[in-house]
């Protein structure tokens, strides 16, 4: 028990009469408010997340070897994980947010799926790949965005011409797990016939463009210094519960904390994040997590463009998002 000697909060004693009365309790499958309530309502956000930083450099190997010891077809998804240490019961990156990073090789494809999690891909390297959404084929580049969101089929595959291809995978597949809301089907006929998708009388909870090509992002960038990924129609996030953002970091920014996580990929340059009071210094397809309530600031000496995945609108949409500035 979190005792605190402050009105209003739980400050009982221990004795052995409440201590037989919790061992009755327990016996019955019940518990005491006052034992728990310090713990699980605090004063502010207590993550277990911790800030991380995944080096390119480092985890290269292990996504490069995947592709030699598991296949694509076996492994339905070939990719490696960014687990954080305080969310592993949740395979969570941070918070309520999976990333990992899909490797495949010229000529693979894996089957058609869907799952009520919502998803979204930044390519990191590689030429020739491709994705289906609901029917639709899109060609990828380096550092192009692109949705997959909850209930559409999708499937992954890189041309024979193409190269080895990798890209980060953002899902919000621990949300749906925390709210047992989660879903999964594999398509009945294992893969899509492509066709073009109808925008006609869209009503969709989502953005009608599934993909956003780096050209067109960072040429606005570049004029705005920061870059939302919106929905077109509405002017809101590209999905109900994730969204994302480029930022155009040359210095150093302010402060800033809030309620949700964020996590970054380096589309380019280097510099460093400082977050919840520990340095990171980071560099190109670098990869590194905010988690929620951590006070963070970006720098850089050159141009540096960071992209970044977050689940605010899922905060906002149930009037939870709250952010401090310094």
């Amino acid at each position: 028990m979190k005792r605190e000697n402050v009105i209003g909060r739980a400050n009982v004693e221990d004795t052995p009469e409440l201590e037989a009365y919790y061992r009755a309790l327990e016996g019955e499958e019940l518990g005491a408010l006052w034992n728990v309530a310090n713990e699980i309502e605090p004063w502010y956000p207590q993550p277990k997340s911790v800030p991380m930083l995944w080096s390119w450099k480092r985890i290269q190997p292990y996504v490069r070897k995947a592709a030699d010891l598991v296949s694509a077809e076996k492994a339905a998804r070939r990719v490696v994980m960014l687990v954080n240490p305080g969310r592993k019961e949740w395979s969570a990156a941070a918070g309520l947010l999976y990333t990992g990073v899909q490797v495949m090789n010229a000529g693979e494809s894996a089957s058609a799926h869907r799952h009520q999690a919502s998803a979204l891909r930044f390519v990191m390297e590689g030429r020739g790949a491709y994705t289906i959404v609901d029917g639709e084929r899109l060609e990828l580049g380096a550092r192009d965005f692109v949705l997959t969101p909850n209930g559409t089929w999708h499937e992954h595959g890189v041309d024979a011409s193409g190269t080895q291809c990798v890209w980060q995978d953002g899902l919000d597949i621990p949300l749906m797990n925390s709210l047992d809301a989660n879903f999964y089907e594999v398509h009945p006929k294992t893969r899509q016939i492509p066709s073009r998708l109808s925008r006609k009388n869209w009503s969709k909870p989502y953005s009608p463009v599934f993909l956003y090509q780096w050209d067109k992002s960072y040429k606005a960038l570049k004029k705005q210094k920061t870059f939302e990924y919106r929905n077109p129609l509405t002017g809101g996030s590209v999905m109900p519960t994730m969204g994302a953002r480029l930022d155009l970091i040359k210095g150093s920014s302010s402060a800033i904390r809030h309620t949700g996580s964020v996590i970054y990929q380096v589309a380019s340059g280097h510099g460093w994040s400082e977050i919840g009071g520990k340095r990171f210094e980071w560099e190109e397809k670098d990869i590194f997590c905010v988690p929620s309530w951590a006070q963070y600031r970006h720098g850089a000496t050159k141009e540096a463009v960071l992209f970044s995945f977050n689940d605010l609108p899922a905060m906002k949409a149930l009037d939870l998002y709250r952010e401090e500035r310094k």
